[in-house]
């Protein structure tokens, strides 16, 4: 290492003392001249976080508000209303995770719950299930599973690992809308199978979910176990620090006001108008620098600790939901953007190394470094060498051979993982991605593509039931192509030839006769 290498890693280096939390950036390229540039667009940045943390609509699309940053400081929140709903959400919580965990709270003709069932998509999985992975104790009081997706097997699948136990199983649905298709598919799934079971769902089932949603009415109505609320000016990407994610954390045992208290303490380190005092400032500033403001470069992120497995796959809808977008604020096309994508060091050394080394110059990295090894000793596998130092020295030693080949790196170092430091790590990015947002100028609280998704399928569904109705009416055998024409849906052809075939796999109403290779000399007729 030069001197010059050494003072700029002095230069740049961030630490908070009370988290034992580090920032290294000294290993991006970028120059003086361009931090220099920069400075003013930061001043603005740092200014609209401050007037999203006091209650400026931020999310014009909605006229809504963002408020993840009160839900671990309340007295930020603009009115004592808001105040209120969020303190009282808390201790609500934390009164119903105790009775479940102590029996207070029993599912029928058991002594207490085993077991929890979260059903979710989207912010409202992936916050819990990288807590869980981070966080969760080796023998947690209620076991969590999930259920993240509107896949049958997948579901199938889940729902086997319970069997025997589903009868003493705590269901949380989550949904802000009460109408999320893929949440609302993996609760009546759920519903279908206690019913199997002879089980009462409504005695074993939360909602979390918008104050006044259709989920939470029929909670209501059907005499659940509760709800909580999830209030339409938290996102659901900024949804773990609320009742989406403390409420399955409090269950597990895990304790969520050292989670809040840590990312309140971070929030207080990123609302610092300095770069180089700033984290998430200075995470922004090396994201701006490495694509251009353009995100002409993808981040690959790679925590060295089994525990953070779930850390990029987190990232990747913290980051992509918020920033990509095709037009900025003032209506302009933008393409913004930074694709995220990683796994865990060490492991995925083997598959991502030669490539981020010797491959396309596309990307730069984010190792995820953690200072303790274990809690108590750790053997000694070589003298004077442990498994821990195996591991630091991977890490040391990828993040030295990246940038001897001109590859950019960021490191981010956390004592250990534990509750307070998980917080302040989900606060940190949070600032970032913000921040980030108005150098670029883009909403970062909306997500229209995810919107258009949701549409196109609820349109491919229509054509479906079209599909069936159309064949049922022909009477006899049709082809795809005479299907389509009965439909006046000719430049749907490709579509309605893949309902087709879908129905016909799983032996719904639909059967298909003729060669699968030959899509127009098939014929189609009801099973």
């Amino acid at each position: 290492m030069t001197a010059a290498l050494w003072q700029r890693y002095l230069d740049w280096l961030y630490y908070h003392k009370s988290l034992g939390f580090y920032v290294d950036i000294s290993r991006m390229r970028f120059s003086s001249e361009f931090v220099a540039q920069m400075e003013p667009r930061f001043h603005k940045a740092f200014e609209d976080m401050e007037a999203l943390e006091s209650g400026a609509i931020a999310n014009p699309d909605e006229d809504r508000m963002v408020g993840h940053y009160w839900l671990r400081d309340p007295d930020l929140a603009p009115n004592d209303d808001l105040k209120r709903d969020i303190v009282d959400t808390l201790v609500q919580i934390e009164d119903f995770a105790s009775k479940v965990r102590t029996g207070v709270i029993q599912p029928p003709g058991h002594k207490k719950f085993t077991d929890v069932l979260s059903i979710g998509i989207g912010g409202s999985a992936l916050g819990p299930q990288f807590v869980a992975q981070a966080l969760g104790p080796d023998f947690p009081p209620l076991d969590v599973h999930f259920i993240d997706n509107t896949d049958p097997e997948g579901i199938d699948r889940t729902l086997a690992k319970l069997d025997e136990r589903l009868g003493s199983t705590l269901v949380i649905v989550i949904s802000k809308s009460g109408g999320t298709p893929e949440t609302r598919n993996g609760m009546v799934e759920v519903k279908h199978r206690f019913a199997q079971k002879g089980l009462d769902f409504a005695k074993q089932a939360v909602a979390t979910t918008g104050i006044g949603s259709n989920l939470q009415k029929m909670a209501i109505q059907e005499g659940w176990l509760g709800t909580f609320p999830m209030h339409d000016w938290v996102g659901g990407r900024t949804s773990e620090l609320s009742a989406v994610g403390l409420l399955p954390a409090a269950l597990q045992g895990i304790d969520i006001r050292s989670i809040l208290g840590g990312a309140k303490e971070m929030d207080a380190a990123t609302r610092v108008h300095s770069l180089k005092d700033n984290p998430a400032a200075q995470l922004a500033l090396s994201w701006y620098h490495a694509g251009n403001g353009k995100g002409e470069k993808d981040m690959v992120v790679l925590p060295y600790k089994d525990s953070l497995l779930l850390f990029s796959r987190y990232l990747q809808q913290r980051v992509m939901e918020s920033l990509v977008k095709e037009r900025d604020l003032d209506g302009n096309v933008a393409y913004q953007g930074i694709a995220v994508y990683g796994n865990k060091g060490a492991t995925d050394q083997h598959a991502y190394v030669q490539q981020l080394r010797e491959g396309v110059p596309s990307f730069f990295v984010t190792f995820i470094e953690v200072l303790e090894d274990r809690t108590g000793e750790s053997v000694q596998v070589e003298p004077g060498v442990t498994s821990g130092d195996y591991l630091s020295g991977l890490l040391q030693g990828t993040r030295q051979a990246l940038f001897d080949n001109s590859r950019e790196s960021i490191t981010v170092t956390i004592p250990q993982v534990n509750a307070h430091i998980i917080g302040a790590l989900i606060a940190l990015y949070e600032r970032a991605v913000g921040l980030y947002a108005s150098l670029v100028n883009i909403n970062a609280y909306h997500q229209p593509g995810v919107e258009a998704g949701k549409k196109a399928a609820a349109g491919v569904l229509k054509v479906q039931l079209q599909i069936v109705q159309t064949v049922r009416q022909a009477g006899e055998p049709i082809t795809i192509a005479t299907l389509a024409e009965k439909m006046g849906a000719m430049d749907d052809i490709e579509t309605i030839y893949k309902i087709v075939r879908h129905l016909h796999a799983n032996q719904r109403e639909i059967v298909i006769n003729g060669d699968p290779g030959e899509p127009m000399a098939l014929t189609v007729a009801m099973l």
